[in-house]
């Protein structure tokens, strides 16, 4: 391989692709985070305004900015947005809780003009709700005296259902009884209900685009809604035909397909694969992985128990001990933080690989992150549950208050994660370091430490969400983490391992895999960076926002596109060199696992993904069954499965082959998928579908309310889901937590800090003889064998263990 020298005098590699590669996904990234940043500005320029009072017409205050803060910090604190939503987004027993005051202060409304004789009491409703009298000179919003009495009945309506002394609506009995605590979280709600109603000045839509629909005040889609659907179409389709296009052009010039043509191997067996101590200390992580991942299951089957029977599991009142959103809050972190740790995990076991060697004591530094992950999900799992039981002294605390939907750790467990993130790739970076010194600065070895370096940087992005922040800043930056940390970079990051993976098996050039990598980041960028505001349709951010989330939304439905022609060769890949090789492919069910991600990438992201995602059916959907059929699709059968068949890759080498439980492994990979498909396809989707035709034939407040969800017709659908978490937990999870546990028992202690660099395999070539004939095949390391710096022992001699 040609060389080029450092300013340091090293030599590093040549780039191994064409430079156009680099300068297209930097464009692209660019451009992307440039409009990001516009987007940023009209957010914190144009959100809906947080008046400083609410007056009455006898300059009465009604409620205060202070109090829609303190209302917006009792909402997170008691993990309300875990149980209902506010402007769509939460969870999905309880009522979306802007819908809910604005329908019933309307419903006050309407009564009391019918009672007062006026001739057209709808229509002097419509206009009552609809004008916007907020003057922004001043910060007053005036209620009209209707308005006032729909707030003072709304208290007393909100003060019985918090505070009922049983557990009829999924909350802990007397959840909240506090007369201070009510004003405030009543004045949260009428703040965004009258956003979504009044009308953002110089239009004739209101702050939210007329979100929820509601015909008692006018509120149906607008002209922008309709167009930029259409619109999101066309790109679509037109998008479609250019990516086919390109790819029936250069589909044999790149793709792993290409590696069709990679010369025969020699696939090296477990136990004859080198591990190093950090390699051997992963076990313990794969088995924290999984421990992790049967509590998240346990609780998503408990989560779905309360709709098919709300007040009672099994003749247990499990509500007083596990309420609905303690249990959401617990099963929504640990799907994160299992799929996360996982991905940790694979990182911390491919980077000796990468580098060909491993420093000393980098596998206590991998304890060390294990031991802090640890604490912080232990300690973020106490704070929200002190939290939601509402215990006195969690009350403000930054260790014990719980915070926004998905980023519900308290604040100092919250920014300990993101010191811990940091450390992790500190950790990579010092385990590839002298590979990295050889390498040019944009070669797969920096690709790698890049999309890792993503992981930490984008998720302490959250930081800029705390609980005081305006709700309209602070949806935008959560999403930032829900969408681009999950949805972009953490794909960005997936997309890299399968490639090293790939490359260190031997079955893809390195050249390919770069190809196949810069090619997603400019795919995923395209539509995944700006299409983050698809989120923010209906959260009071200006139109734009709608525009183009929806606009570059429908291009991410490309790229899952894209791995579905990909995923069969995946399969291939393993199976086409094994006919090759005189030994067998040992990663059979971790590409299966790769295979099923490539499936739920196009289904569940795609699919799924696009199905909710166009303005015109978001404004019905948002907050039902679809949005969570979309979510487990999509978390669990990409991150979740992948996080999987990453620890099945590591395992095979940590545990001895003759303890290795194939079939265990075939019985988890068919059960997970079986299930995932079952509570999918059985439950949410269709319930998802009857929710969104009753938003739109009655209205988004009837299709979420308790009484629509827990209708006889409806508890059968969530009774099918039962034998789909059955299949999934006793055939899948827990068949995985048994051979992690394996590989915590038997695995094989690392005693080497050299390995072969991206080489798990050994390519056969023919040796000629002095005659001239072919001898014996000599095995060969598949690939470049530079070793960057040796680890040296104490009296400075190069330590080159086993």
């Amino acid at each position: 391989m040609e060389q080029i020298a450092s300013k340091n005098g090293r030599q590093r590699s040549e780039l191994e692709v064409s430079k156009f590669w680099i300068q297209g996904a930097a464009l692209v990234m660019a451009i992307g985070f440039a409009i990001m940043g516009f987007l940023a500005l009209r957010t914190y320029t144009d959100a809906m305004p947080q008046p400083e009072k609410v007056e009455n017409s006898q300059g009465e205050v009604v409620f205060t900015s202070a109090d829609i803060t303190s209302g917006q910090q009792i909402f997170l604190r008691r993990g309300l947005q875990q149980y209902g939503s506010i402007m769509g987004h939460g969870g999905y027993l309880g009522p979306d809780f802007t819908a809910d005051y604005l329908r019933r202060s309307s419903d006050f409304v309407l009564d009391d003009l019918k009672k007062s004789g006026i001739q057209d009491p709808q229509g002097a409703l419509v206009d009552m709700m609809r004008t916007n009298r907020y003057d922004k000179s001043t910060g007053v919003l005036e209620f009209t005296p209707q308005q006032t009495e729909a707030f003072g009945s709304l208290e007393g309506h909100y003060a019985a259902y918090f505070g009922a002394p049983t557990t009829k609506y999924g909350l802990i009995p007397n959840a909240i009884t506090d007369s201070a605590d009510i004003h405030d979280l009543t004045s949260f709600f009428a703040w965004t209900a009258w956003a979504a109603s009044a009308e953002r000045p110089g239009h004739d839509y209101s702050y939210t685009n007329n979100w929820p629909a509601e015909p008692l005040v006018d509120n149906v889609p607008t002209a922008d809604i309709i167009v930029w659907s259409a619109l999101s179409l066309v790109m679509l389709l037109a998008a479609t035909g250019v990516l086919f296009g390109l790819y029936g052009r250069w589909s044999q010039k790149m793709g792993w397909q290409h590696s069709e043509e990679a010369p025969a191997l020699s696939f090296r067996q477990p136990g004859e694969v080198e591990v190093t101590p950090a390699q051997s200390a992963t076990a313990w992580f794969f088995f924290v992985v999984a421990i992790l991942f049967l509590g998240q299951a346990v609780l998503g089957a408990a989560i779905e128990h309360y709709r098919a029977e709300l007040s009672s599991f099994f003749g247990l009142d499990l509500a007083r001990i596990l309420p609905f959103n303690l249990a959401r809050t617990w099963h929504v972190q640990l799907s994160l933080l299992w799929t996360a740790a996982s991905f940790l995990a694979a990182g911390i076991f491919l980077a000796p690989y990468i580098s060909g060697r491993e420093p000393k004591r980098q596998h206590w530094l991998a304890y060390g992150l294990l031991g802090a992950l640890a604490i912080v999900i232990a300690g973020s799992m106490v704070g929200e549950a002190l939290s939601i039981f509402g215990v006195e002294a969690a009350e403000g605390s930054p260790f014990w208050d719980q915070q926004w939907e998905y980023l519900d750790l308290p604040r100092v467990w919250q920014t300990l994660l993101v010191i811990g993130l940091f450390l992790w790739i500190t950790i990579i970076y010092r385990g590839i370091h002298a590979r990295l010194k050889t390498e040019h600065r944009f070669n797969l070895p920096w690709l790698f430490f890049y999309a890792g370096l993503a992981i930490p940087a984008f998720y302490a992005v959250g930081e800029l969400a705390g609980t005081q922040t305006h709700l309209t800043v602070a949806e935008f930056w959560r999403f930032w983490v829900v969408h681009l940390w999950v949805e972009d970079f953490l794909e960005l990051f997936t997309t890299v391992m399968v490639a090293y993976i790939f490359v260190m098996l031997g079955v893809v050039h390195r050249k390919i895999a770069m190809q196949i990598i810069l090619l997603d980041v400019i795919l995923y960028s395209l539509g995944g960076v700006v299409g983050t505001m698809h989120h923010l349709y209906f959260s009071g951010t200006p139109v734009e926002h709608m525009a183009l989330g929806a606009f570059f939304s429908v291009l991410e439905v490309i790229p899952l596109t894209f791995l579905t022609i990909e995923a069969w060769s995946f399969l291939q890949l393993g199976s086409r060199q094994e006919s090759r090789s005189s030994a067998p492919f040992p990663h059979r069910w971790a590409v299966m696992f790769l295979v099923a991600v490539g499936f739920w990438n196009f289904l569940g992201a795609g699919v799924f993904g696009f199905l909710i995602n166009l303005p015109i059916i978001s404004y019905y959907e948002i907050g039902t069954a679809l949005t969570a059929n979309h979510a487990h699709a999509a978390m669990m059968g990409v991150y979740g499965m992948l996080g999987v068949g990453l620890a099945l890759f590591a395992l095979r080498y940590l545990i001895p082959a003759e303890r290795w439980p194939d079939k265990l492994a075939k019985l988890s990979f068919w059960s997970l998928n079986i299930g995932l498909a079952w509570m999918t396809f059985a439950t949410l989707l269709p319930l998802g579908v009857i929710q969104l035709w009753h938003s739109i034939n009655d209205s988004y407040y009837e299709a979420r309310t308790l009484a629509f969800i827990t209708q006889p017709g409806n508890a059968i659908l969530e009774w099918l889901r039962m034998p789909g978490d059955i299949i999934f937990i006793g055939g899948g999870v827990l068949p995985f937590l048994w051979i992690t546990w394996l590989g915590v028992r038997y695995r094989i202690k690392g005693t080497t800090y050299e390995v072969p660099i991206e080489s798990l395999f050994v390519e056969v070539q023919p040796v000629a003889t002095a005659g001239g004939d072919a001898a014996k095949p000599a095995a060969t390391y598949g690939s470049d064998d530079r070793r960057g710096d040796e680890p040296e022992d104490d009296e400075g001699r190069p330590n080159g263990g086993t």
